[in-house]
């Protein structure tokens, strides 16, 4: 970009203020910020609008929806890479580590599924050198510790694939996310339409997966992530025992802790929680677990993450921002926090020499309405 682009009449939402004022954009930076309420010539009136630093999306699971919208269902890899690139664009996206699972079961009488990390990644990383890609994609891979071939799928990636995130997800039921295992059966059972032997057998089969694997393929993955240079996340940690277990691995984000006891211990230990928005839009975990408002007002949560639903990202950075009488540390929370959890320091915050990664909008009764968004200075939405 080598046009000037001046958005002025803007309610600005700096590091610990909003002000009334101007951006101008240059080669896509941000050039200079003037408050006041005089607009420079040329400039686009934002007509009172917010302006905000574009979200940054740690832990998505929006890609899967499209590449699977239904459970036999596999859409075409390209086309739902763009209509995912779209979606977030849409939503005020702007960076997202797309979450791409390792470890597959490929045995077993139920739920199989197959190795796709490797060719999703190539996809996506051909995708954004051609261009083709509106905002900033990088990779999260996430490790599903309980599975078979979780070794061989790490095996195929090497430091040059620049891995942003890798988590360590172990999703056997009867703890960390599913410790009430009814509320696993609930979700398993609504999502793939098992019988009660079947779910049984499925139980049945985890555990014992769980129980040959899990504490070796827990350990490669810390290796892996060390290996690759990436930055290492834990997953649906319950108890302090777990916490402290997680930062001894190196563990720097705790994505969705489940009890006040484990975010507690992450504070205590200098971990940023990471907490679902859709949970603190419904006002509660749908798995039965701590409430993301709960450990707001306990001054325990850090980042907040789209998981699900990725117009969700803006809608509960606002509300986080009434909670605490704070809009500005509300926004930080999708903005400057995740951007530096994971070292990205040219994107986060409204200052000159950032990324003109930007957001426009309005608050309707409490509801932001996105109005537009700038990936690098080029609009994207």
């Amino acid at each position: 970009m080598t046009d000037e682009t001046i958005l002025a009449n803007a309610r600005l939402i700096l590091n610990d203020e909003v002000v009334h004022g101007t951006i101008r954009i240059k080669d896509g930076l941000i050039r200079d910020i003037d408050s006041g309420t005089v607009a420079p010539r040329g400039a686009r009136d934002m007509q009172g609008d917010f302006l905000a630093p574009g979200l940054v999306e740690l832990h998505t699971d929006n890609l899967e929806r499209h590449l699977a919208p239904r459970p036999t269902v596999d859409w075409p890899h390209r086309a739902a890479i763009l209509a995912h690139d779209r979606e977030l664009a849409g939503t005020g996206i702007t960076t997202v580590f797309d979450a791409i699972r390792v470890g597959s079961i490929l045995s077993g009488t139920s739920k199989r599924y197959g190795k796709y990390a490797r060719q999703m990644a190539d996809e996506i990383l051909e995708m954004r050198e051609g261009g083709h890609l509106r905002i900033s994609h990088h990779i999260h891979l996430r490790a599903e510790i309980c599975s078979e071939t979780l070794l061989d799928e790490f095996g195929e990636f090497t430091a040059e694939d620049r891995i942003g995130i890798v988590s360590m997800m172990d999703h056997t039921p009867g703890q960390r996310q599913f410790s009430d295992l009814s509320k696993f059966e609930t979700y398993v059972r609504g999502k793939y339409s098992f019988g009660d032997q079947e779910f049984r057998d499925y139980v049945d089969f985890l555990y014992a997966l769980q129980s040959q694997v899990g504490d070796s393929h827990a350990a490669a993955t810390v290796d892996a992530a060390k290996r690759l240079g990436a930055t290492l996340a834990s997953h649906d940690d319950t108890t302090a025992d777990q916490v402290a277990a997680s930062h001894a691995c190196g563990v720097t984000m705790a994505e969705f802790p489940t009890t006040i006891a484990a975010a507690e211990t992450c504070h205590a230990l200098g971990i940023a929680t990471i907490m679902g928005a859709p949970n603190l839009i419904r006002g509660g975990s749908h798995s039965g677990n701590v409430a993301a408002e709960e450990l707001a007002r306990l001054d325990r949560l850090d980042i907040l993450s789209s998981d699900y639903v990725p117009a969700s990202l803006l809608m509960s950075a606002v509300q986080l921002g009434a909670i605490w009488g704070d809009l500005p540390r509300g926004m930080a929370t999708v903005t400057a926090r995740p951007a530096e959890a994971v070292g990205l320091t040219d994107r986060g915050s409204l200052r000159a020499g950032q990324r003109a990664d930007l957001i426009r909008f309005a608050v309707l009764d409490g509801t932001p309405v996105l109005q537009e968004t700038w990936s690098v200075g080029q609009r994207v939405f």
